[in-house]
């Protein structure tokens, strides 16, 4: 049946600590690298909220109840999820939700991603979703919870609303989540003490205890302040007293690092105000002893690398990631590192984890070349000027087929019969467009009512072309909302790894910031544009040109960029990548988007197709 009523822009859910003595749903979260607090499951919640109840300094251990959540354990003291096998470490919180809630049904939303696997939506976007249903709204935007998606409960579908891109959503009954009843510590306010009770004497265990250990140790020296300075100008900072700690941030660690900072000699000159403590590397201090040998810097490390060659064989090097430029490796990551590592029977070498290559060397402007059969070096594009707007009922007809007896199955927008009238009627109204009305699209054949294909247009691009929802078979010539920028490509005299015998072609796209046009999210907003110019690479053989050929028709119809909200830093109003991937990484591929890639050839032809972008279309 359809859904009546208004769609809806629901805010977001208020979170916090209810009164006390009020019965309320506990999901425990962990924080992503995107700064969102995603949901554990309701078994685990179980779990955990069980072994809080026995001991509320204990350790979780997740892989208990989870399979796929072996290596991680949770520290009820610290309140961080540790990940066994890579020393991450992330905030975990116990958060409060009404009864009545989706968490306090056992209801569960989630969207399919691009490998058919189902993911569930935050805590707070999930109730977001059940009480719009439950009001039976139509739609839902979702824009203002930070996200340019909108929920159609007809079609049981998810909306990108630049892109238009659809991916379905389902709604999950699974186990209710637990109530709780009485006062709560907040989570923050939890003493760190030792744990009553017999330790169990088992493998897991003692891995878990000392984890703990070395949990405790890191939390103790964050609580520790430096000396206050005497009263002697200049002012000493804190990091220049003897025996105090420089606080740094770590991607690694999930709190303070932790770094010592020698003491100052006493011919030693007293550092400004305001500036950093001086290193066990920096000249004049001298390295502290016990230190790793990683601290020091190229010569003094010299005698470390050598020492590696007598490293018995077997021993696996472990590479420590997120160091800043020539920074000291984290010693409490060092420790705690070692500490698993041990309690699992297991040598270990660590060393310096090895850093991207995202340019090629430096090349003269002599030795920058066109690409052989690509006109040009440069494509620019100029903001879109708005036609006059096509009726999208002519839009529709052009490309559908009028269906007389359609059969008995759903039409897979608003997922009613096709043998009854639209879902959206009462909610879309169009001048002779009747909903009972049915076409067949002239190349694919998927059938859809006519009021459903003029309501998905309407709410799109509106530039004339339509994409079927099924398929994604495109008619017509679709365009995109890409900023106004420009595209320079040439070669340059090195080679990408895996293609030694090929020079590269250099890709540099360069938008700057604007003002939103009507086609994008918040027109007459600015947008950013961050990490511009942004270069990209290309073998120059002859897939590699044809690539290239067709990323030039993408820019030019505006394809390869949009304005949106970004996936890494989750800023809002900012151009982002358009679903057509790019190769940044020039010399390795540690990040994902570099070379050797066999495959990323094909993979970006066919993303090109899925956008309507092939030679083939070109010809037709």
């Amino acid at each position: 049946m359809s859904r009546p009523g208004q769609g809806v822009m629901l805010p977001g859910s208020g979170l916090g600590f209810p009164p006390q003595n009020v019965a309320r749903v506990v999901v425990w979260e962990w924080l992503n690298e995107h700064s969102r607090w995603r949901p554990y499951t309701a078994t685990v919640c179980h779990h955990i909220e069980n072994v809080l109840k026995e001991d509320a300094r204990g350790s979780v251990v997740l892989g208990q109840v989870d399979a796929q959540l072996v290596p991680y354990i949770i520290d009820l003291q610290s309140m961080h999820q540790f990940r066994q096998d890579t020393g991450t470490m992330r905030p975990v919180r116990r958060n409060f939700y009404d009864p009545s809630s989706a968490p306090g049904k056992g209801i569960v939303w989630e969207w399919e991603n691009d490998g058919g696997a189902w993911t569930a939506y935050d805590m707070d976007i999930c109730i977001t979703i059940q009480n719009a249903y439950e009001k039976q709204h139509p739609w839902l935007d979702l824009s203002s919870l930070g996200f340019c998606y909108l929920i159609y409960f007809n079609s049981m579908s998810q909306m990108n609303r630049q892109t238009r891109r659809r991916r379905r959503l389902r709604r999950r009954l699974d186990l209710a989540y637990p109530l709780t009843v009485g006062s709560i510590p907040k989570s923050q306010s939890w003493p760190v003490g030792a744990s009553s009770g017999q330790p169990c004497s088992c493998q897991q265990c003692l891995l878990v205890n000392s984890t703990r250990a070395a949990s405790n140790a890191i939390l103790a020296s964050q609580r520790r302040k430096a000396p206050p300075a005497p009263p002697q100008p200049p002012p000493q900072p804190p990091g220049g007293q003897p025996g105090a700690l420089a606080v740094r941030p770590s991607a690694t660690f999930a709190g303070a690092a932790l770094w010592a900072a020698p003491a100052a000699g006493p011919t030693e000159p007293t550092p400004p105000p305001g500036a950093p403590p001086r290193s066990p590397s920096a000249p004049g201090g001298a390295p502290t002893p016990g230190q790793n040998n990683l601290n020091r810097p190229g010569p003094q490390r010299a005698t470390g690398v050598s020492a590696r060659a007598s490293i018995p064989p077997g021993v696996p090097a472990l590479p420590v990631k997120n160091l800043n430029g020539t920074g000291p490796v984290h010693p409490a990551l060092a420790g705690m590192t070692g500490i698993l590592l041990c309690a699992a029977g297991l040598p270990v070498c660590l060393t310096r984890a090895p850093k991207p290559i995202l340019h090629p060397p430096p090349v003269s402007k002599s030795d920058v070349k066109p690409v052989p059969g690509v006109p040009g070096a440069c494509r620019k594009t100029k903001k879109k000027h708005l036609k006059k707007s096509k009726n999208p009922e002519d839009v529709v007809r052009r490309y559908m087929q009028k269906v007389k007896n359609p059969p008995d199955e759903d039409c897979t927008i608003c997922m009613e019969r096709l043998v009854t009238a639209s879902g959206y009627e009462g909610v879309l109204r169009h001048k002779g467009v009747r909903p009972e009305l049915v076409g067949r699209l002239g190349r694919c054949g998927h059938m859809y009512h006519l009021l459903c294909l003029v309501a998905m247009y309407s709410n799109g691009n509106k530039d004339g072309s339509l994409q079927c929802p099924t398929c994604k078979a495109i008619y017509g010539e679709k365009t995109g909302t890409q900023p106004p920028g420009k595209m320079e490509f040439h070669l340059i005299p090195h080679s990408l790894p895996g293609f030694a015998d090929t020079q590269t072609i250099r890709i540099v796209y360069d938008i700057p910031t604007g003002i939103q046009g009507p086609e994008h999210p918040n027109p007459g907003k600015k947008f950013t544009a961050r990490g511009f110019p942004r270069h990209c690479y290309l073998p120059n053989n002859e897939k590699g040109r044809k690539v290239l050929r067709l990323l030039i028709t993408a820019w030019e119809r505006r394809l390869i960029f949009t304005i949106g909200t970004s996936n890494t830093t989750g800023e809002s109003d900012t151009v982002v990548w358009n679903e057509i991937h790019h190769k940044t990484e020039f010399g390795s591929n540690l990040t994902g988007h570099g070379y050797p890639d066999a495959s990323y050839l094909d993979n970006v032809l066919a993303e090109l197709t899925a956008q309507g972008v092939s030679e083939a279309a070109a010809k037709a």
